[in-house]
């Protein structure tokens, strides 16, 4: 599609019910939808392909035309490697940051950092030597680390030293390259019960014990609203240790505006402490369509901590 027919294509904002809302950003209110958002807010492949078309270039292209400057996709290291360099030079063109990217991807869902299996450890370590030559072809820093499941056989306290052993030889893989492990706590109550990591606390605690610069914390606000609320207390006394943000509202893990988060406070308060990374928007749209598409972008601006 041509840049910049966002709007041609789906109408006006005027006559739509998602603008009931005083909060959101009305037509004419002097609001301009293609000026870049303050902070790296960074959607993902399909968020826009209603209005954008299936292309993933013309879906960053569309992106990059509505104020957004970075990007994150988990399925990265599953994409050949002609369409990972078409997209990092395309972003490249755009000015666009790349985000995180999964780097354990389909292996992640079971015992492996918990666990004292050296078979399966040894697995997870080549596992994240095998990342680094896409995240070096696509521009990434940060990597998507879930440390698996929890080993129903062991005490909490025996995990997490097994936990932290194979963290440090990650680290060892990785950091050489500039490149840094996210650890994502993940909410055991909703979407993935039976896993290590789901306190951001216990994130904190890992990545103090394995004392590198390549592991720190990715706090992904949806789970940490599941799993402990206290969202800014909790945030701040991490702080030191996180070096990655996602987002989406609780209930339903979509757009900020749908759920119980006030999420225009939550951003101005991370923005305020100086925050200048990424912001995954690692949810989905509240509405089908262009509809849809419009309400995520309209989200967006009205918490935008300008």
């Amino acid at each position: 599609m041509r840049r910049r027919d966002f709007f041609a294509l789906t109408g006006s904002f005027a006559g739509s019910s998602l603008l009931a809302s005083p909060s959101i950003a009305q037509p004419n209110s002097g609001v301009d939808t293609s000026e870049p958002f303050s902070m790296n807010f960074a959607p993902h492949f399909g968020m826009f392909a209603k209005t954008a078309g299936k292309d993933l270039l013309d879906q960053l292209r569309f992106a990059a035309d509505h104020g957004f400057r970075a990007w994150e996709d988990n399925a990265m290291k599953d994409r050949s490697i002609e369409e990972q360099r078409r997209i990092a030079q395309e972003m490249e063109r755009l000015e666009m940051r790349m985000g995180v990217i999964s780097a354990l991807r389909g292996v992640w869902n079971a015992v492996n950092f918990a666990g004292d299996d050296s078979e399966v450890r040894d697995g997870i370590v080549a596992a994240m030597g095998n990342v680094v030559e896409t995240a070096k072809r696509v521009n990434a820093t940060y990597l998507t680390v879930v440390p698996g499941l929890r080993d129903p056989k062991l005490p909490l306290a025996y995990q997490t030293a097994n936990c932290v052993e194979l963290l440090k030889r990650c680290c060892d893989a990785v950091e050489p390259h500039g490149l840094v492990m996210v650890l994502e706590p993940l909410n055991t109550k909703t979407n993935h019960p039976g896993v290590l990591l789901s306190e951001s606390p216990h994130a904190y605690q890992l990545c103090r014990a394995v004392g590198r610069p390549s592991c720190k914390i990715l706090f992904d606000i949806y789970h940490q609203q599941i799993t402990e609320g206290n969202l800014i207390p909790n945030i701040d006394r991490c702080w030191e240790q996180i070096a990655y943000f996602q987002c989406g509202d609780n209930p339903g893990r979509k757009e900020p505006g749908t759920g119980e988060i006030h999420y225009r406070n939550v951003f101005a308060h991370i923005a305020e402490k100086g925050y200048r990374g990424i912001m995954g928007m690692e949810h989905g749209n509240s509405m089908p369509g262009p509809e849809g598409e419009r309400a995520v972008i309209e989200a967006y601006r009205a918490v935008d901590p300008v």
